[in-house]
This record gives C-alpha cells, structure tokens and sequence, in this order.
C-alpha cells in the first residue's frame, strides 16, 4: 500500500502530462483560426481567399482585428465589404506586414502592407499601435510570422 501511495504522485502526473493536448506550431491563417476572438478575421480571410496566402512561407505580420473590432465598424461597411471581394482582400491586406515585427521589434515609423501602402506604427514604452488601433495582445508565434491582436479595424487610404 505504502509503494502504491508513493507512486501516486508519479501517475498523476503521467495523466496530466497524457491529457494536456500540445498544440503543434501553426501557419499565421490556423492561429487565426484557433483563436475564438478571431472568428470574425478567420471568416473574412477564407471569404477573401487570403488563407491559402497566409499559410504559406511568408514571413507575415498579421495586425488581427478582434472580434469587437469588427462590431464596431459600421453595419453598412461590413455590408459593402461582404458584398464586394476585392475591396474585402484589400482592407485585409492593409493588415497584413509581409515581414516578421515582434513587438520588441517595433519602432515608430511607417511599414509596407500587402495592400501596399503604409501604416504608421508607434510605440510607447509597452504600448503598441498601428494607425489609430492599439494592440492589445503581442507576439502570437506563428511558424511563418506573428500575430499581434488589435482593437479595431484599419481602413486603407482611399486610392
């Protein structure tokens, strides 16, 4: 009895260790679509046909509009976005950075999009924009990239 109470430590460990499940590295497009906060993005990048795009070598920085960024932009946009593919892709590439920035990494100034103009980063001691958006969780690892999570949905400068 007394072996079998000074194993029990042991097993249970063994049977914490066989339960938690690992999450194998991840493309930039499957850590967007394992995180629940993400959906919306997740959705609007299969829709704009960016998922095959963002799964690939890259490497890709992904300012990722949560999903109460996404509520916040008018109804009547996300109507006009929905409805019209190739202005969809361009407001997400306007997310997309196609270089790896860590956070640490960050340093004022301007950044090339995928869309192919520029948006302005800053930092703060531990606070980090993009435009007028605040991110609001940093350096999401990717195996191609990163994902920083950010509060609102950028818009790129009319053409």
């Amino acid at each position: 009895m007394n072996r079998l109470l000074a194993l029990a430590p042991a097993l249970l460990l063994l049977a914490a260790c066989a339960s938690t499940q690992q999450q194998a590295p991840a493309s930039v497009a499957e850590t967007i679509a394992r995180d629940p906060q993400l959906s919306t993005l997740n959705s609007l990048v299969a829709r704009a046909g960016l998922a095959d795009t963002l799964k690939a070598a890259g490497p890709y920085t992904v300012f990722a509009p949560t999903n109460a960024a996404f509520q916040a932009v008018p109804a009547k946009t996300m109507q006009e976005l929905s409805a019209d593919p190739a202005k969809l892709k361009e407001v997400l590439n306007y997310h997309v950075v196609p270089a790896k920035l860590n956070a640490s990494a960050v340093k004022p100034g301007n950044a090339k999009t995928a869309q192919g103009a520029n948006v302005a980063l800053s930092r703060a001691g531990e606070f980090i924009t993009v435009e007028e958006a605040m991110v609001e969780t940093a350096d999401i690892a990717a195996t191609n990239g990163v994902v920083h999570k950010v509060d609102r949905v950028l818009m790129p400068p009319r053409r």
